[in-house]
């Protein structure tokens, strides 16, 4: 399996501390880097309404190469993230608090992102390589943005397709790929 890092909860570029740049682990090019989504109910076929998290980290490495299978076109470096699942602490999950606070609070960050994704894998998943050649296992979040210094491009603002804040997408459980081949 393969191993996974958040990419962090401070919008693109790590927000005030790095604009326009990446922290590691997450930019390791051997890595699936998780960035994170805002989920909302709806009406829709599907139920929900997912856009980017404006706390999801992304952006572009300074120091880390891109690897052969990440083709964007504004970064020549590694760029995050891979994936993302819903992250945004207003839309995050219940979890139940037994230390401290003694009942249910709702929690998000790409710290919760990053297991929801991990379990995809854990049921069967395939390689990042393999996402990026075939998209049909993702659902493309396309809407929001977590950033203003980037010029509105995919490096902070969710787009059809590749994009900084929820990479190629959330996984799609329904999908083969994530129930073993």
């Amino acid at each position: 399996m393969p191993a996974l890092f958040a990419t962090g909860d401070y919008g693109y570029g790590n927000g005030a501390i790095l604009v326009g740049g990446i922290s590691y682990p997450a930019a390791s090019r051997y890595v699936i880097a998780v960035g994170g989504t805002s989920l909302v109910r709806d009406r829709s076929k599907r139920g929900w309404t997912e856009t980017a998290w404006d706390g999801a980290t992304s952006g572009c490495s300074a120091y880390i190469k891109k690897p052969s299978w990440q083709h964007d076109q504004l970064c020549d470096m590694r760029t995050v993230a891979d994936l993302s699942a819903v992250a945004d602490p207003q839309t995050g999950l219940a979890v139940r608090d037994t230390f401290g606070y003694d009942g249910w609070v709702q929690v998000g960050g790409t710290s919760l992102a990053t297991p929801i994704v991990s379990s995809r894998y854990a049921m069967g998943g395939g390689s990042l390589k393999d996402l990026y050649r075939d998209r049909s296992a993702v659902h493309d979040v396309v809407g929001g943005s977590n950033g203003t210094n980037c010029s509105n491009t995919y490096l902070c603002t969710a787009v059809s397709g590749y994009d900084g804040p929820t990479g190629l997408g959330k996984p799609d459980a329904s999908d083969r790929y994530w129930k073993g081949r």
